[in-house]
């Protein structure tokens, strides 16, 4: 089975971890699925993560729980193949009124929504975090 959208199936990996409180999440590695986990370990959503493996490379993310409940509420993949969705720097948007975060492939690498305001670059709009 080919998968048509890995980014997609990192984010469901990682809801369905949350939902039944995983503390180890583990998906196939990619150099944007590793970005990604990257972000999500800067804003605060997630503990950890590791690539493993020589050839054959799986991304482990380590989830975080707080007061018995996960940290990410919930993931939402905006720009999907079929229909990509770009935003410029000044029109990047708020996630839950600046309470989650949006995950941005720019020019200058995957970025929160945060940090391309702040680099003044758009792209585009990967996800949703809260």
């Amino acid at each position: 089975m080919s998968m048509q959208d890995p980014i997609s199936d990192m984010l469901t990996r990682l809801r369905n971890g949350c939902m039944s409180m995983q503390k180890v999440v583990s998906m196939p590695s990619s150099i944007m699925k590793t970005a990604i986990a990257e972000v999500l370990k800067q804003e605060g959503y997630i503990a950890d993560y590791v690539v493993e493996g020589e050839t054959k490379k799986v991304l482990k993310i380590t989830m975080k729980y707080f007061k018995r409940q996960p940290v990410i509420e919930n993931l939402q993949r905006v720009s999907k193949p079929s229909c990509r969705l770009y935003c410029g720097s000044q029109n990047i948007p708020k996630v839950k009124d600046g309470m989650g975060i949006a995950i941005l492939s720019t020019s200058r690498g995957v970025l929160s929504g945060k940090d391309a305001e702040k680099q003044n670059v758009g792209g585009e709009i990967l996800c949703y975090v809260w």
